[in-house]
């Protein structure tokens, strides 16, 4: 039996339809037990199931695209925590150096006073930040307690009473925590 149909998708389904085998003994000009009708229905929900799953196919392609430039994105913005965390331990030497200079040579004093605002300023313009902890109540999530003194009277506990190694952000991300000493109970 051949179904004519207008549309190429139940055209080629129809194909499907009259080539199909018949069991031993059948023919097919046997009257068989679908009708047309049943038959054009059955593929008509065939080709809705289709549509659907290409439909699907389509939304999963578009999100698979905005998933990876999403990503992209944020490989581009936290590209640079690698550097970033190599440097910082540098910054830390030089600050030190710093605090132990004795006065005795200017020019080098002058010279890790450039070199260590250079590297704050090429960290700053990549977005890495300091985190300001002194004073601040204490965020485990930011911020690591190497040290709990007692609360005094008047003060609260959990709050930052000392800095003792600076922490930094890469824009919303800790590239490394800063080591404080705390107020507890």
């Amino acid at each position: 039996m051949r179904i004519v149909a207008s549309s190429t998708t139940i055209g080629f389904l129809n194909v499907a339809v009259d080539r199909r085998t018949m069991p031993d003994g059948e023919s097919d000009t046997d009257e068989q037990s679908e009708e047309p009708g049943d038959e054009m229905a059955a593929l008509g929900a065939k080709i809705e199931e289709l549509q659907k799953e290409l439909q699907y196919a389509k939304a999963e392609t578009a999100n698979a695209r905005q998933r990876g430039q999403r990503d992209r994105a944020e490989a581009i913005k936290f590209g640079g925590a690698g550097l970033a965390s190599r440097i910082i331990p540098a910054i830390d030497a030089l600050e030190k150096a710093l605090t132990n200079e004795n006065g005795d040579n200017q020019a080098i004093s002058d010279g890790v006073k450039m070199t260590l605002n250079s590297l704050k300023n090429a960290l700053k313009s990549e977005g890495v930040t300091i985190l300001e902890t002194t004073g601040q109540t204490f965020d485990p999530t930011q911020m690591e307690a190497i040290a709990t003194v007692p609360v005094e009277e008047g003060q609260e506990s959990g709050l930052v009473l000392e800095e003792l190694e600076s922490g930094y952000l890469l824009h919303d991300r800790v590239l490394r925590p800063a080591k404080v000493i705390v107020t507890s109970e």
